[in-house]
């Protein structure tokens, strides 16, 4: 009896397996990575690639990049800064930081220097180059170049929801700052709106 009740339960147990691993399938397609994915109606790659490149032409649109060569004779040199993230999402804020630093050097407008993450690796490689590097191959120190001004700024978001309704506004604020003064050159803002609807399945 015991043995037949034991037979029963493993068999039960056979069929809901077997059912649970029915109703599930994984599919996954390659799309270009131009291709807009909205999902979920957060952040994406997309927001952050076009917001990028939108707001660094509009800063190199501006007066403060002519009036620099014209006293300089030369190229401004431009670092990006911190931009924080205040809005109510967890955005991958140095994806953001990258998309603006290609935008910035392959504008050719621009010198774009290392930040201070990557300054620290190349001093470290400089000062090993001083220990063990051939004294002909070695790249001596104090001779970096100095940024003229440096971009940053913040991310926000306004969130309103009601009844599976939910519009998200994004605004980006950036600004490029004279380092030497610390006037703020241009201030730029981009503003993003999402309307996203969840509907309802009644089975």
């Amino acid at each position: 009896m015991i043995r037949r009740h034991r037979s029963s339960l493993v068999a039960m147990m056979s069929v809901v397996l077997a059912l649970s691993g029915c109703g599930h399938e994984t599919k996954v397609t390659r799309v270009d990575t131009g291709v807009v994915t909205d999902l979920s109606g957060r952040w994406n790659d997309t927001d952050s690639r076009m917001v990028a490149e939108a707001m660094v032409k509009e800063a190199l649109q501006y007066p403060w990049l002519g009036n620099f060569e014209k006293a300089n004779q030369r190229q401004p040199v431009v670092i990006v800064g911190t931009v924080l993230n205040s809005s109510h999402e967890h955005i991958s804020m140095q994806t953001f930081i990258t998309d603006l630093e290609r935008e910035l050097t392959n504008s050719q407008k621009v010198t774009f220097v290392a930040g201070k993450g990557e300054r620290d690796e190349v001093r470290s490689e400089r000062k090993e180059q001083a220990i063990y590097a051939r004294e002909d191959t070695q790249n001596a120190p104090g001779k970096e170049i100095g940024a003229d001004f440096m971009m940053k700024g913040t991310i926000a978001t306004i969130l309103d929801e009601a009844e599976g309704t939910k519009a998200v506004f994004y605004q980006v604020d950036l600004q490029m700052i004279d380092l030497e003064n610390n006037a703020k050159v241009w201030y730029g803002q981009k503003k993003i709106k999402k309307v996203v609807e969840r509907k309802r399945t009644i089975f």
